[in-house]
């Protein structure tokens, strides 16, 4: 997976990601922002926005920025923003979630929905997003992991070689990604029809980290 193979997927699923992937993944969007319980005038940066669903969900009162590597998915993300006139989402940016641009501590909470499996390297994901948070701030996470039924995660495997066609790889498992990353993970929760998908709530832990002035390598 690079960014290049990412933005050609993401080209060719832009137009009917929200006939395909709106309705099938939205209860797992509600139940990120229900269980990040924003408040009036928090920041709230959302890595890999994709077409905006997630955006008429956030409380009105709060400020809400989205990034994005696909510029046709931004656009529909704009669209969106303009067609509900949600004026809490204050930006919507092409960027590299791996290479933000953002200060150190700009939010007071970070989410990636359905974005750590189609991540080149997840790990330096995870890192941007505990530098751009608040050291007191909370990292949410929604992402598919290997089943734990070994006749799925059989055929989650038979399908990895076709990740760079898929854009996204269908066998990423959960242990190995808990370990790398060094989430310190407050909830656990499987979201979406049959559980399939994961919640992660996580305390920001940069403070405690080794190398945490650097959380880039």
């Amino acid at each position: 997976m690079d960014i290049e193979v990412i933005e050609k997927a993401y080209r060719r699923y832009a137009q009917g990601y929200d006939l395909y992937f709106g309705a099938v993944l939205q209860p797992g969007r509600r139940a990120v922002i229900r269980r990040m319980a924003p408040r009036g005038g928090e920041r709230i940066l959302e890595v890999g926005v994709g077409t905006g669903l997630s955006l008429p969900l956030y409380p009105h009162d709060t400020q809400v920025t989205g990034i994005d590597v696909s510029t046709d998915m931004l656009t529909r993300a704009r669209q969106r923003r303009a067609r509900h006139d949600l004026v809490h989402v204050v930006a919507l940016r092409r960027m590299d979630g791996e290479r933000m641009a953002f200060p150190d501590d700009s939010f007071d909470k970070v989410v990636a929905m359905y974005v750590v499996s189609v991540a080149p390297d997840p790990v330096r994901l995870v890192n941007e997003m505990r530098r751009v948070c608040a050291s007191d701030g909370m990292l949410y996470i929604v992402n598919h992991f290997r089943n734990a039924n070994p006749v799925v995660s059989g055929c989650e495997r038979l399908i990895a070689p076709f990740s760079r066609a898929m854009g996204f790889r269908p066998d990423f498992p959960l242990e190995d990604f808990l370990r790398e990353t060094r989430l310190d993970v407050a909830e656990r929760v499987p979201v979406n029809a049959f559980g399939y998908w994961t919640l992660l709530c996580a305390h920001n832990n940069k403070a405690t980290l080794p190398n945490r002035r650097d959380l880039r390598n």
